[in-house]
């Protein structure tokens, strides 16, 4: 139950505290007076929407705290979200708005502790149920129908409907997994055919060595120049040891020097280190030369082999710039795609397999919707019975009103369409309810159902924005009583401008506008005292300062007994205010009788 509410700079609102009572608690108040404002706070403290429009001009921050009566299913909640409980058994559920640069910053509390969006949506299915203006459309979506219906179904009917949703989820994963195969089996064949047309080329080039490129680039040097080669080699052998010309060959020089230090050696021991430097100098010399006249000797100019050479040098530099690698990059690479058509001839999870698993789980999903199917038309036998026995008190004594349920594609949510046919005429063909229904009639078939679910509806308040808009006399006292008795198991917080359904209540709030001084200091941003030029004649400044300084606010008086009969009687208008009070007074009694009967 909702016990109070504390509402700062919301709207029109500078400053509430509202007291709210148990059973039928009732707003009136003339069209724009706020009324509203009052539900939109609610919502606001249990994590509705946030835009600027909800803090008060002037003002960057507004504060919205409901105050709600605890019970063991709430403090179990409460416990499994390790959120303290309040003091004296409540909780409290606050939301400040703070304005920010484009948007509204928001900050939810559970009992002082911060907690997020998802936690306040959980609790405020607990707590506090909302039928707003325009809520009957929801009336015409299939999907609002279908949740009605389970949620009027009994505990198997909920725990198939989970069966269904798990169900689901299997077999959209299966066939999911089916489709990831099928996929991958399309790239593993094309990525075979490439791996298999980069290895037949790769193989095909005999890659061996990651030096060939090297010494193939070294070989080509030497058959390009074979004849300079030759002719170098030569004249290298005639200056180390044989020269045909008239200068000495080295060898014939060191060969000279060596006999002259053999001379001297016999005259000074002291040369010999000498002689032998000499003596190895002469005989390296007479090696090289015959190594360089061996090498000459062996150069041979083979056209044939060069051109075999700059052929595979050109295959090698092409497959480079193909696979974007260097040779040594390219011969691990082709050890890599072996490797990967290895892994891709090997065997996986067959396609048949999983074909096999997406049809097992299609079938458990199937028969898992046809028990579900069973179990929504028997709720749905019992729905039309109960709801029709809450229309004829709605002088609807003759309504028609049937549940379709015809087969669709399966879904999370079974393989069922929900249609609500309704006909409020006898003789007249079921239709769609949304498109046959008047505004009226949409109104008393939602108090209708909420009247069906109030006995299963773990809410403890239930809040009604007009939901006696577009009806009037006998239909407005039929809507009153069935407010009453929904307020016997729920705390009941009604919106109404019908003094009939106002007169049932067991708290009665009048909501209205007033226009106040504001204090110099609490003027919004934006306020300017007019100029001289612009007053009208004969105002004084004081008298426009003052007009300038004025500010709307909205204030909510719970009414005594007194002050009800007057309010009722503003409510119902007449020939005279002594007539409108006389009809107040005989619906103030009329809601008496009601409720020491009922």
């Amino acid at each position: 139950m909702l016990i109070s509410l504390h509402i700062e700079n919301f709207a029109l609102i500078d400053q509430l505290d509202l007291q709210l009572k148990p059973g039928l608690n009732v707003l009136t108040g003339e069209t724009g007076a706020g009324k509203s404002i009052i539900l939109d706070a609610i919502d606001a403290a249990l994590g509705g929407r946030s835009t600027n429009r909800l803090i008060r001009t002037g003002s960057r921050k507004a504060l919205v705290e409901a105050r709600f009566e605890s019970t063991p299913t709430l403090q179990t909640w409460l416990n499994e979200q390790k959120i303290a409980p309040a003091e004296a058994g409540c909780i409290v559920c606050s939301r400040e708005l703070t304005m920010g640069k484009g948007a509204v910053r928001s900050r939810s509390r559970l009992n002082g502790m911060l907690v997020n969006k998802p936690q306040i949506e959980a609790l405020r299915q607990l707590l506090v149920e909302i039928t707003a203006q325009g809520q009957t459309l929801q009336l015409g979506s299939t999907e609002r129908q279908r949740a009605w219906l389970d949620g009027f179904g009994d505990r198997a009917l909920i725990q198939q409907s989970q069966v269904v949703a798990s169900a689901y989820e299997s077999a959209t994963q299966a066939l999911q997994a089916l489709e990831r195969r099928r996929k991958a089996e399309q790239q593993r064949l094309q990525q075979l055919d490439l791996f298999e047309y980069q290895c037949r080329e790769l193989n095909g080039a005999n890659l061996t060595s990651a030096d060939e490129l090297d010494r193939l680039e070294q070989e080509r040097q030497r058959l390009s120049h074979s004849v300079e080669l030759q002719q170098q080699s030569y004249q290298t052998y005639q200056i180390l040891y044989e020269n045909d010309g008239d200068g000495e060959a080295c060898a014939d020089l060191l060969g000279k020097a060596e006999t002259v230090l053999s001379d001297m050696l016999r005259y000074d021991p002291e040369i010999e280190p000498i002689l032998e430097l000499v003596s190895e100098a002469l005989a390296q010399v007479e090696e090289a030369g015959r190594q360089v006249n061996t090498y000459g000797e062996n150069i041979e100019t083979d056209p044939e082999r060069l051109q075999e050479v700059e052929q595979r040098i050109s295959q090698l530099k092409q497959l480079c710039r193909k696979y974007g690698r260097d040779l040594p990059e390219l011969l691990e690479y082709s050890q890599e795609i072996q490797a990967a058509l290895d892994a891709l001839d090997g065997d996986g999870q067959s396609i048949e397999a999983l074909e096999e698993t997406a049809q097992a789980c299609q079938k458990v999903l199937e028969e898992a919707c046809l028990k579900l199917t069973k179990l929504r038309k028997k709720a749905a036998k019992m729905l039309e019975t109960k709801l029709v026995e809450e229309l004829k008190p709605l002088a609807m004594d003759r309504v028609q009103f049937k549940v379709e349920i015809t087969p669709c594609t399966p879904t999370a949510t079974g393989a069922d369409q929900i249609q609500f046919l309704f006909s409020p005429n006898p003789g007249e063909p079921l239709q769609p309810l949304v498109e046959i229904a008047s505004g009226g009639e949409m109104s008393r078939f939602l108090l209708a159902l909420k009247a069906c679910f109030s006995r299963i509806d773990r809410v403890s308040t239930m809040v009604f924005d007009e939901i006696d808009v577009g009806v009037s006399g006998r239909v407005a006292q039929a809507i009153a009583e069935k407010l009453h008795h929904l307020s016997r198991q729920h705390q009941v917080l009604c919106v109404t401008h019908q003094p009939i359904v106002a007169a049932m209540a067991d708290a009665h709030f009048q909501v209205g506008k007033h226009v106040i001084d504001q204090p110099e200091g609490n003027k919004p941003a934006g306020t300017k005292r007019k100029s001289k030029k612009s007053r009208p004649t004969g105002e004084t400044e004081k008298n426009t300062a003052a007009i300038e300084e004025v500010r709307t606010v909205v204030r909510v008086t719970p009414l005594d007994s007194v002050q009800r009969r007057e309010e009722l009687a503003q409510l119902a208008g007449g020939q005279s205010h002594q007539e409108a009070i006389a009809f107040a007074e005989s619906l103030l009694a009329q809601a008496d009788t009601i409720r020491q009967t009922g």
